[in-house]
């Protein structure tokens, strides 16, 4: 008997069931896989670098790899000192050069170095950015000035430094968001014990995406920093539409059929509605910015696995506080707001003309802004102690912008010439490579000298040079000198030098105790300039231009820059620097928009299509949302102020993925409600129907990003939180201010390009003997879904289709109808009796 009765039971309901039967075995599996995402948490490497996530074809990157492969680039700090003498200034610089891990320092009476009372001394260590010598070189500067007022502006230590800054930030914003969901939730929800069952629930769900995201390896810091919020927000919904569902079963059952009933309705629901969310992500994952990859898969496996939680999960969740639940009742404390609804009604006329008017401006205004490539251009709320350190320094001494120019090593005559014409350009504050390094008043490292010239510079036997430059010859494989006259032979200095002291080294010269001394010395000069500027395949040449790092007028400063050099080398010249990066991104960013604002809307359109069964509601809500991302992105715009290109995409892609859904939930109660009332009547009701859940919901989208633009620090993440909490306001405006008047004076399209509006069609419930004709879909002690003519005996709950040509449905009571017909017969019969005497009445009269 009991097997009869599961195989009655519809699919999911015998899903759900199985799910709250073995809960207990399920929370056994989360609380196994919560031990492992604690565990591989901190084995996340989380990517600091930016750049590293250009497309690996881009200028940028390649310069970027080759110079890693091929240079040893030496970290630097720029320490500027306040109030304080040249005098002083001079004696702390020369302290610092004396602290273990300083490699130089450099500083003079310039003004490049010191102006008014403020000094400028630039440092150079040892190691790299997050070399161990560097960081502790840098701390003991620090500690060195202690007593100064000081502003150190460096990426030495920086990785670690930003991810404690960032950890702190999202900490507090975590904190604070919580408490929000926690307030809004106290309003909106219908029990108070109700917001734990939540949190538990999302806690897991985060917890678990955090640790997952050890399967990548590597993810960026900017991803590492607000999926965790963002995936509170976009899927809190979610475990909400579950609650609502088990508040209402359980009116009229117990708790654990109440659950299973609950989440066998909600399963389909909740992943029908995590499409468009998903699909916003998934769009993310096609730009060429791989950014967009790494935040797009990091935040659809936050989907999935809230779905698991809320699947899985909180049926569980749900039991263990169901008694909780019940004791802890309270009304919804969210308004109704009628007189929306009566506003909506009365500008129907209005309202979507203006609409119109105003979403073409937006889109030209939009498109048509500033949009920013640099992060160090963007203002955010909150600054870190390096963004004002920065700040500070450029205010005084003017703003650095280097270029590296890298060129085919070998050639040192086309370099010392290039070297010369980049040091004549007016926006070129220095040109440093190893053909203009002075080893003398007379010469430069590349300069070729002859036996004679060279003996005479380092004051050594001219014969005994002679023999080296006959070695070195017969090294390289040159042996006419050799044979004809070797005094006429040049090398360049920096060659022979480094050829002499391994010969030094070797034993084959012996050189006086002063001349080893110098060679040791100038040895150590030689091998650093070769190490920072030479490599195996090209030569580094570092530019100091006197140009903004983005701008068209920089971007033209670089094509003549390449231009000079290409003179000599052709093509194979590569240029790498924070100006080619945000080049290189403003190139990407154009095919990146289209991607993602064609893949989105498209994604949606099609996920709207199979929801509505409609092809002219679905372009109505996106245009809606696509509207409210265009007026995102005006409002800057018209502030005057730029638009940072990660927000602006990012935040277009989660905008219309998140916000769709407020839309579809005022389209589909009103496809239903308008079945049942006059148009006005249900757009009223709609408002008021859908406005706790797009409240609530929004709510807590709006206030996360708000508060991740507002505290934290980096300016990459503040930009995407301000951007997105302002997205989603506007969206929420637009759906409850907008949407409602588009949708009646729409009716009628949406009317004529319905194909089956399938959430129109009520399901209706029969019992007893019924009677059926044409398509029909429900269940019949079990499902049907078909086209049928005949007579069932049983509990019926059916959708009658009656919108398709030739396949209208017809679903009769015949018991009811039998009591009608036998009703109508003694209601006949005692009309015929009356008619019958008042003809009787009649023949007497």
């Amino acid at each position: 008997m009991e097997e009869e009765k599961k195989q009655d039971q519809g699919f999911w309901l015998r899903v759900a069931s199985f799910i709250v039967d073995k809960r207990k075995a399920i929370f056994i599996l989360f609380v196994i896989a919560i031990i492992y995402s604690v565990i591989c948490m901190n084995l996340v490497d989380v990517n600091q670098d930016i750049t590293s996530y250009l497309p690996d074809t881009s200028e940028t990157r390649i310069g970027l790899d080759k110079m890693d492969e091929q240079f040893t680039t030496y970290a630097t700090a720029k320490v500027m000192i306040t109030n304080i003498t040249y005098e002083k200034a001079c004696v702390a610089a020369d302290n610092i050069a004396g602290i273990s891990g300083v490699k130089s320092v450099e500083f003079d009476n310039s003004e490049d170095h010191y102006k008014g009372t403020c000094a400028l001394i630039t440092v150079t260590v040892d190691g790299g950015n997050e070399d161990k010598v560097s960081i502790e070189a840098m701390e003991n500067v620090e500690s060195e000035l202690k007593d100064y007022d000081v502003y150190i502006s460096t990426a030495i230590g920086e990785e670690e430094k930003t991810t404690e800054s960032l950890d702190a930030d999202m900490n507090v914003i975590l904190v604070c968001a919580v408490v929000i969901i926690v307030f809004v939730l106290a309003l909106s929800t219908k029990a108070y014990a109700e917001i734990p069952v939540l949190l538990i629930t999302f806690g897991t769900a985060a917890l678990l995406n955090k640790g997952t995201n050890f399967w990548f390896g590597t993810i960026s810091s900017v991803t590492n920093s607000i999926a965790v919020v963002l995936q509170l927000a976009l899927a809190i919904d979610y475990a909400i539409i579950l609650c609502d569902r088990y508040m209402e079963e359980h009116e009229t059952m117990d708790s654990i059929p109440a659950v299973k009933v609950a989440l066998s309705k909600a399963i389909p629901e909740i992943s029908s509605s995590s499409l468009t969310t998903v699909s916003g992500m998934a769009a993310m994952m096609f730009m060429q910015f791989r950014l967009g990859y790494d935040m797009g898969i990091v935040l659809v496996k936050a989907i999935i696995i809230s779905l698991i939680s809320v699947f899985f999960l909180m049926p569980g969740v749900i039991l263990i506080f169901a008694k909780a639940i019940d004791k802890t009742h309270h009304k919804c404390n969210v308004p109704n707001i009628t007189f929306v609804g009566k506003f909506a009604s009365a500008t129907k006329w209005v309202i979507p003309p203006v609409f119109a008017v105003v979403i073409v401006y937006a889109f030209i205004q939009s498109n048509g802004c500033l949009y920013l490539y640099d992060v160090n251009s963007v203002e955010s709320a909150k600054k870190t102690v390096q963004k004002i350190a920065s700040e500070k320094i450029e205010a005084t001494f003017g703003a650095e912008n280097q270029l590296v120019v890298m060129v085919p090593v070998g050639d040192y005559d086309s370099e010392k010439d290039l070297l010369i014409r980049y040091e004549e350009l007016p926006y070129v504050s220095s040109a440093l490579g190893l053909a203009n390094q002075e080893i003398s008043d007379d010469y430069v490292l590349t300069d070729a000298l002859t036996p004679r010239q060279f003996a005479e510079l380092i004051d050594l036997d001219v014969e005994v040079v002679n023999v080296l430059y006959s070695a070195y010859a017969y090294d390289e494989g040159e042996y006419g000198p050799i044979i004809t006259d070797i005094s006429d032979y040049s090398v360049p200095i920096i060659d022979m030098f480094m050829f002499l002291y391994d010969q030094y080294k070797q034993g084959y010269v012996t050189l006086s105790p002063d001349m080893e001394e110098t060679l040791n010395d100038l040895y150590d000069k030689l091998y650093d300039a070769e190490l920072q500027l030479k490599g195996e395949e090209y030569t580094r040449l570092v530019l100091t231009l006197d140009m903004p790092v983005e701008g068209d007028a920089t971007y033209e400063a670089m094509e003549e820059i390449r231009n000079i050099a290409a003179r000599h080398y052709g093509e194979d010249v590569i240029l790498v620097g924070n100006s080619t990066s945000t080049h290189d991104l403003q190139s990407s960013f154009a095919n990146d928009n289209l991607i993602i604002s064609i893949l989105t809307a498209l994604f949606v359109l099609i996920i709207l299509l199979f929801t509505f069964q409609s092809a002219g509601l679905p372009v109505l809500l996106v245009l809606t949302i696509q509207g409210s991302i265009w007026i995102n992105f005006t409002v800057p715009s018209l502030q005057g102020q730029g638009i940072y290109f990660l927000a602006y995409l990012i935040v277009s892609a989660i905008q219309m993925g998140a916000t769709i859904d407020y839309a579809i939930v005022i389209s589909s109660r009103y496809l239903v409600l308008k079945k049942e009332m006059p148009l006005k009547k249900a757009v009223g009701e709609t408002i008021n129907q859908a406005f706790p859940t797009i409240f609530t919901s929004g709510t807590i989208l709006t206030c996360a990003g708000f508060l991740i633009g507002y505290i934290s620090s980096n300016a990459t993440i503040a930009a995407i939180g301000i951007a997105l909490g302002r997205g989603t306001l506007i969206s929420i405006m637009l759906v409850i201010l907008v949407l409602p008047q588009i949708l009646l004076l729409g009716d009628w399209i949406i009317e004529k390009t319905a194909l089956t509006i399938s959430l129109a069609r009520e399901e209706k419930e029969f019992k007893g003997r019924v009677a059926v004709t044409g398509h029909i879909r429900g269940y019949v002690t079990g499902m049907i879904d078909a086209d049928v003519t005949g007579i069932f005996t049983g509990d019926m709950k059916v959708a009658i289709d009656s919108k398709i040509p030739g396949r209208s449905g017809q679903v009769t009571n015949l018991d009811e109808q039998k009591a009608i017909d036998k009703k109508d017969d003694v209601i006949g019969d005692e009309d015929a009796e009356k008619a019958e005497i008042k003809e009787d009445n009649s023949d007497e009269e």
